[in-house]
């Protein structure tokens, strides 16, 4: 299970370690750094993906995913006194992400070339400055196992030997992650890349009448729904096959008392069939409303018979009526037993009903966050060391 996440320069975060647990939810104003957190989750699994650099550029490019504020902020400006007043960076720019679990830890620094810029187009690329992974949730240099600067990779060692070089020719624009693989000389660089693959994020399912969820479609053996929800019925399909405990018609008949879900083939094409309580025939997956659609599709991801190590939601309560979102909750707990859990939401039923669980740690008294000067800014100091790898940080709670 990964302990704690870390973000450092991103956007709306300046420094941030967030301790986590099975069950997290993030929640906060507008503006207030919850899509922040997520999207800095996914840059760091694109690391494992080698794709980084090209989620960087769909962002706008490195500079506009740099920390949007002032490099310190004065009394006066915390208070609301004075205006933010932008000056003269001492510090190079810099976006640092990582995380510390139960068997490893890792973590990136990207920025840009050293000067001179070189003589290329590309001159504005993002480059990997520091790579490293460790054992367990906190970094300590002697639990470090692998490290990389810049274009040099080596298995670390104690200090009265000589490193071990993996390579001195790794490309500044990719990661290690993906680059190497020695199974024999570093099998943690293995075993934390697929970790990270597996990790999965659903964000904003589309239901709109062009929705691929919406269409039939050749249905195949699948234990994992897409994140667009392309292959909704053959997921459905697949829970109904692979789980025998009925989970599926639990949740339906706790969200939608009397319905009856049916999966029909024609030539191969898998279609959804939805029998509504007080309703002659059965609805299509281009009949159903956003709502009952959308929690489906949910449905769908957080019954998988393959539970990933890490799930993350970015505001699954959309086009959700409240009355649902109970039930909702109630199927986020129930996933939350066999796989990590991250949410993102500002329903507060929502966040009330999972706060509930025992799996969802409540928030420390102190720490929490509040949007000062533009960004996220934490009232405690945290004494957890992986901060010191990736740039000092600052502890919160699941509230931002």
């Amino acid at each position: 299970m990964i302990r704690t996440v870390a973000v450092q320069g991103y956007r709306s975060l300046r420094e941030l370690s967030l301790p986590l647990g099975q069950l997290n939810v993030v929640t906060g104003a507008n503006g207030s750094g919850k899509s922040s957190v997520y999207h800095s989750l996914r840059l760091l699994a694109d690391a494992a993906l080698n794709s980084v650099v090209a989620s960087l550029a769909r962002e706008g490019g490195l500079a506009s995913t740099f920390w949007a504020g002032p490099e310190t902020i004065a009394r006066g400006v915390r208070q609301g006194t004075y205006a933010v007043e932008g000056l003269s960076n001492r510090k190079v720019a810099s976006l640092k992400l990582g995380f510390g679990g139960d068997s490893y830890g890792f973590s990136i620094d990207l920025g840009y070339p050293p000067p001179p810029p070189p003589a290329t187009m590309f001159g504005l690329d993002p480059h990997v400055k520091r790579e490293c992974i460790w054992h367990g949730p906190i970094y300590r240099k002697s639990a470090a196992l692998v490290d990389r600067r810049n274009n040099f990779v080596w298995l670390a060692t104690t200090s009265d030997k000589e490193p071990v070089f993996l390579t001195q020719h790794l490309s500044d624009t990719d990661s290690m992650l993906a680059s190497i693989a020695d199974p024999q000389r570093a099998p943690e660089m293995l075993a934390v890349r697929e970790a990270i693959r597996c990790w999965r994020f659903y964000d904003h399912f589309r239901t709109d009448s062009d929705s691929p969820a919406r269409a039939a479609e050749v249905g195949t053996f699948t234990p994992v729904l897409h994140h667009g929800g392309s292959n909704l019925a053959a997921a459905l399909q697949t829970i109904m096959e692979i789980r025998s405990d009925e989970a599926l018609a639990t949740t339906l008949e706790d969200a939608f008392p009397g319905s009856r879900l049916n999966v029909e083939v024609q030539n191969g094409r898998f279609e959804l069939q939805l029998q509504q309580h007080g309703l002659l025939r059965p609805l299509s997956a281009a009949e159903l409303s956003d709502g009952t659609l959308r929690y489906l599709l949910w449905a769908a991801a957080l019954l998988t018979p393959r539970p990933p190590e890490l799930m993350v939601l970015n505001e699954p309560e959309t086009s959700l009526h409240p009355n649902l979102l109970p039930a909702l909750a109630r199927l986020i707990h129930a996933a939350a037993k066999s796989t990590q859990i991250i949410v993102v939401s500002h329903a507060p039923l929502l966040i009330q009903e999972l706060a509930a669980a025992p799996l969802c740690p409540p928030p420390p008294r102190k720490g929490l966050w509040r949007n000062e000067a533009g960004g996220c800014h934490s009232v405690q100091h945290s004494e957890m060391e992986l901060a010191s790898k990736i740039g000092k940080s600052e502890e919160c709670s699941a509230r931002i």
